[in-house]
C-alpha cells in the first residue's frame, strides 16, 4: 500500500505543506496558509498594544506556526483524499535563526498577559538585525579570548544569530530573560508542540548557535566573560542535547493529531533549517555539487569530506546537512530583493507600458532586453551589497555601487548589471571554497529564481564557468522536509533508514541544465577581475566611505 509523508515548510510569510508519496517523492498535494501577523516589523499588533518598534526590528506571533498546523494539514489530507493512516511520518523547516523565550510547558511570553505588550517576548525572526551592538560584543571578546569556535563561522557571528538576540533580550529587557524558563529557536519549538517534548536540533545548534559536535557550546568562562548573567545560559535556558538530523523526535500528541488530522504517534522528525534540508531534496548527498537556494536572497551549501577554515562562510557543522559529512554554508543578503528593487523604483514609466501592453511583467521584459546584450557590451558593474554582505565579507553596514553609468545607460543594462553583480558575489564564494580546500565542481540551483529568469542562470554559468542543474521540485524545503519525515519513520513503517536512502528515490533533477558559453566566460573573467578590485577596495577597509554614508544617513534622520 502507498505510503505519505509530510513536509512543513515555514516561511517568512506563510507555512507550506507538501504531501509525497514516499516511494517515488511524488508530489500529491500543497497547501499554503498565510501568517495573519506576517513579519512585526514598525508596531506590536494592537491586542497587544500596537507598540512602534525600533529600525531594524523583526518580529513574529507563534500562533501563526500553530495555524499552519491547523489548517494547512487537513487541506491537503482532503485535496488528495489520502487516508491518514497512510501517513508515516512528518518534518518541519524553518527560517533561521527565529527564536523566542518561552515557559517551562513551552507557552511562549507573548501569549500572557503580563508580557504581550513586550516586544522582547515576541518571536525575533531571522531577519531581526537589531542585535547588531551585541553581535559586535559577541565577536569582540571572542577575538580578545582566542576562542577557536569563531573559525568555524569565518571570523564574525551575525547579529541574526541565536546569542546575539539572547544578549539584546538580556541587554534591553533582563525581565523577560529572568521570566524565560527556556529560549528556543522556533523550529524546535513548533516540534516540541507537535510531540510534547522539547528536542533541540543539531542544524541550528551548530549553524546558528555556536555549538559542535565534539567541542558543544562555547565555555562557561566565554559567557561569564560576554555578560556575567549569561554563565549558565545553556544549562539554564538552553539544553546540551543535540538531536541528529533525520531522527525520531517523537509522534504526534492526541492534541496535535486534532489538529492535523494525523494518527496520534504518527513520526515527527527532528526539526531542520529551510535552506539546509533543500540539499538532499536537490539530489546532493556528496561532495563537490554546490547547492544554491536562490530567491530573494542566496545561500549556497556544499559538503565536504575534512574540516576547512574558509574566511566568511556562514559556518560549518560536521553533519550538518548529511550525515558523514561537514556541511559549509555561505550566503548572499540582497538578489531577488536587488532586482525588485530596481523594477519598483527605477524603469520608466514607457516600460511599464510596454509590458502591460505585451501581456509581461516588468521582470520578463527587463530579462528580454537584457538578454540582447552580449557581456560587458553596457560598460556597467555593480557591487551586489545593497543590503548588506553576508559573504565573504560578513558586513551588514556594506551598501550597494553602480559604476560605469552615463546618459545613455538603459534601464536593461543596469538591470543586467545587477543580475552580474550577484552572480559575481557567488563566484566570490565559491572561489574562496577552493582556495581553502573545499572543491565545487557543480551547481544544483533550486529556489524561485530559477523558474522565473532562464537569463540569471546563464549568467551564472557563464560567470562561474560551472554548469548548473536544477532541481525537480519547486518546493525544495518542503520535500527536504518530507524526506526527513520519511527517514524518522524508517523502513520498518515504508520509509527509510537514511537521507541517502530517501533522497536516491524522492529527489529528482529537471531535464534542463545550464553550461557556461566559453566565450562569454573569458569575458566574464574580466569583469571579475574588475569586481575583485572594487570589493576588497570598499569592503576590506581601503575606503569606508559606504559606512560613513551609511552614518550620517543615521544621523540626519534622528
Amino acid at each position: 500500500m502507498t505510503k505519505y509523508t509530510i513536509g512543513v515548510d515555514f516561511g517568512t510569510e506563510s507555512g507550506r505543506v507538501l504531501l509525497v508519496d514516499v516511494a517515488d517523492g511524488r508530489e500529491v498535494a500543497t497547501a499554503v496558509h498565510p501568517y495573519a501577523n506576517g513579519v512585526i516589523d514598525e508596531r506590536l499588533p494592537e491586542d497587544a498594544g500596537g507598540t512602534r518598534l525600533p529600525p531594524d526590528w523583526a518580529l513574529q506571533d507563534p500562533n501563526d506556526y500553530i495555524e499552519v498546523f491547523k489548517q494547512a494539514i487537513p487541506a491537503v489530507l482532503k485535496e488528495s483524499g489520502v487516508s491518514p493512516d497512510d501517513v508515516i511520518g512528518l518534518g518541519i523547516d524553518f527560517t533561521a535563526c527565529t527564536m523566542l523565550p518561552v515557559k517551562a510547558d513551552g507557552t511562549p511570553l507573548c501569549f500572557l498577559p503580563e508580557w504581550r505588550r513586550n516586544p522582547h517576548a515576541w518571536v525575533k525572526l531571522w531577519k531581526h538585525h537589531a542585535a547588531q551592538p551585541e553581535a559586535d560584543k559577541i565577536n569582540a571578546v571572542a577575538r580578545q579570548m582566542g576562542e577557536k569556535w569563531l573559525d568555524r563561522y569565518g571570523g564574525k557571528i551575525s547579529s541574526e544569530w541565536f546569542f546575539s538576540k539572547t544578549l539584546q533580550i538580556l541587554d534591553e529587557a533582563p525581565e523577560i530573560y529572568a521570566a524565560a524558563d527556556r529560549l528556543i529557536e522556533a523550529a524546535d519549538w513548533v516540534v516540541w508542540r507537535l510531540t510534547g517534548h522539547e528536542t533541540r536540533n543539531s542544524c541550528t545548534a551548530g549553524y546558528k548557535a555556536m555549538w559542535s559536535k565534539r567541542e558543544g557550546f562555547p565555555s562557561q568562562a566565554y559567557f561569564r566573560a560576554l555578560d556575567p548573567r549569561l554563565e549558565n545560559v545553556v544549562d539554564e535556558k538552553m539544553s546540551r542535547t543535540i538531536a541528529a538530523l533525520g531522527s525520531r523526535a517523537g509522534g504526534l500528541t492526541e492534541e496535535a493529531a486534532g489538529w492535523t488530522g494525523l494518527r496520534p504517534g504518527t513520526a515527527v522528525a527532528v526539526a531542520n533549517v529551510d535552506a539546509h534540508v533543500a540539499v538532499p531534496a536537490a539530489t546532493v548527498v556528496e561532495p563537490g555539487r554546490m547547492v544554491i537556494i536562490m530567491g530573494t536572497s542566496n545561500c549556497h551549501m556544499v559538503l565536504g569530506v575534512e574540516e576547512h577554515v574558509v574566511p566568511g562562510m556562514c559556518g560549518y557543522v560536521e553533519d550538518g546537512i548529511i550525515p558523514g559529512f561537514f556541511g559549509y554554508e555561505a550566503g548572499q543578503s540582497c538578489v531577488g530583493d536587488h532586482f525588485a528593487w530596481f523594477t519598483e523604483n527605477c524603469v520608466p514609466a514607457a516600460y511599464e507600458r510596454e509590458a502591460e501592453k505585451r501581456g509581461l511583467s516588468i521582470h520578463q521584459l527587463l530579462e528580454e532586453r537584457a538578454a540582447a546584450l552580449k557581456p560587458g557590451e553596457s560598460g556597467l558593474l555593480a557591487l551586489d551589497w545593497w543590503n548588506g554582505n553576508r559573504s565573504v565579507l560578513v558586513d551588514v553596514d556594506l551598501t550597494g555601487l553602480l559604476i560605469g553609468a552615463t546618459l545613455a545607460t538603459k534601464p536593461e543594462e543596469i538591470y543586467r548589471a545587477l543580475i552580474e553583480a550577484t552572480a559575481y558575489g557567488t563566484r566570490m564564494i565559491i572561489e574562496t571554497f577552493q582556495t581553502h580546500g573545499v572543491p565545487v565542481h557543480e551547481i544544483v540551483a533550486t529556489g524561485g529564481l530559477p523558474d522565473r529568469n532562464k537569463l540569471l542562470m546563464q549568467i551564472y554559468a557563464d560567470v562561474t564557468g560551472r554548469p548548473i542543474h536544477i532541481a525537480g521540485t519547486h518546493q525544495s524545503g518542503a520535500l527536504g522536509s518530507a524526506m526527513h519525515g520519511a527517514v524518522a519513520a524508517g523502513a520498518a513503517a515504508g520509509g527509510y533508514d537514511t537521507i541517502v536512502e530517501a533522497a536516491k528515490h524522492m529527489a529528482h533533477l529537471r531535464d534542463e541544465a545550464y553550461t557556461p558559453n566559453p566565450a562569454a566566460t573569458a569575458i566574464y573573467d574580466r569583469l571579475y577581475a574588475e569586481y575583485v578590485t572594487l570589493h576588497d577596495y570598499f569592503g576590506r577597509g581601503a575606503n569606508d566611505v559606504m559606512k560613513r554614508l551609511k552614518a550620517l544617513k543615521a544621523e540626519m534622520r534622528r
